[in-house]
This record gives structure tokens, sequence and C-alpha cells, in this order.
């Protein structure tokens, strides 16, 4: 009983080393291109490194386009990045459209202190005092976000590597190898014609 007791011990140690392992997996890149060969795409953070990412053969691009929220029908799923005001309303960093396959939430973000991302479908969409208010459901609740005008609302349009030229942003998740050295095979969000992708 010892050693079954000492085995499943280190088991359980096992698993959460390796659940906090796979947690250090990926790193979130926001920031400039500075150069890219066609297959090492090299960036600088937001943070200011200099970053260098391999991109596998199934990475693939798109590119930000800029729409209105007349564009965004009832049910369209969207991920809206909000700060909360001193009265508790959440006000809209940007808004931006969604593959039906991320996860829906309503859950803390990373584009700036304290912001949260909200992924749902649009219930509704109507005039409020400073802009619009936009109702989003997702499954487990619903959040009302003022959105004031100028906000940045984006989709993204495919494109292909010809896009990742200096100077334009880009955003992605790139995986860290166990050597540190960053790849990625999923698809870069970028910008074009001024306009970032969502972050």
């Amino acid at each position: 009983m010892k050693h079954f007791s000492v085995a499943l011990l280190a088991a359980v140690f096992a698993l959460s080393a390796g659940f906090a392992a796979a947690q250090q997996k990926t790193q979130r890149i926001r920031g400039t291109i500075t150069a890219f060969d066609g297959k090492m795409l090299s960036v600088k953070s937001r943070e200011g490194a200099d970053l260098s990412i391999e991109l596998g053969e199934k990475a693939t691009v798109a590119h930000a386009k800029a729409i209105t929220l007349a564009d965004l029908k009832q049910g369209a799923y969207v991920g809206a990045t909000t700060l909360k005001r001193a009265d508790g309303t959440l006000v809209a960093l940007e808004v931006h459209t969604l593959a039906p396959t991320v996860a829906q939430g309503h859950r803390p973000w990373d584009l700036e202190p304290n912001s949260m991302m909200t992924n749902a479908n649009i219930e509704s969409v109507v005039a409020a005092v400073g802009g619009e208010e936009l109702t989003l459901v997702y499954k487990d609740g619903s959040q009302k976000i003022l959105v004031p005008p100028g906000t940045p609302i984006v989709t993204s349009v495919a494109a292909d590597r010809s896009f990742l030229k200096p100077g334009e942003y880009v955003w992605l998740n790139a995986s860290v190898g166990d050597d540190g050295r960053l790849s990625f095979s999923g698809r870069i969000q970028v910008s074009h014609g001024g306009v970032k992708p969502p972050q």
C-alpha cells in the first residue's frame, strides 16, 4: 500500500509538472515586423524585444479589415476587448469577428492592465449615451458593452505571406520550444492599410 501511495503521489507530481510545462509552451506576440525572408519572421514586440519566429509550412495569414457595427448582424460571433469605467460600465477598446472554434466566455485579457475579453454572440445593438450598447450572450452569461464612436471594429480577410512586410503589425500565439525557439503554424493576423488586427 505504501508503494502504491508513493507511486500515486509521483504520478500526481508528474501530471502537475506536465500541466505547468504545457502552460508555458506558448507566447502571445504583438509587435511590428522588422524582416521576413519567407520562413523566419522577425518582430519587434510591443515590449521592445527582438523576436524571431519560424513559420511552419501550414502557417497562414489573414489581414485586418475595418468594418462597422452595422455590418455585424444579430447572432454574429465576436470578441470585445473592454475596460470597466468607475460606474461599472464596460467600454469597448475594440470589437472583432471570431471563428466559431474560439472559446466563448468573459475573462481577463492582456491588451491593457485590467482589460477583459468577451467572446460571445451578438443579441442586440442599440443607441446609448456615448455610443452604442452591444449586448453579447455566451453560454454562462451576458455582458452589455458601450461602444464609443471611433472604436476599432475589424474582421479578418484571408491573405498570403506577401502581406508580411516590414512595418506591418502582427498578432500571433507562438509555440516555445524546449530550447526557447519560437515557431508558428497557425494563422497570423497582420495589419493592412493602417488597420491593426484584433488583439
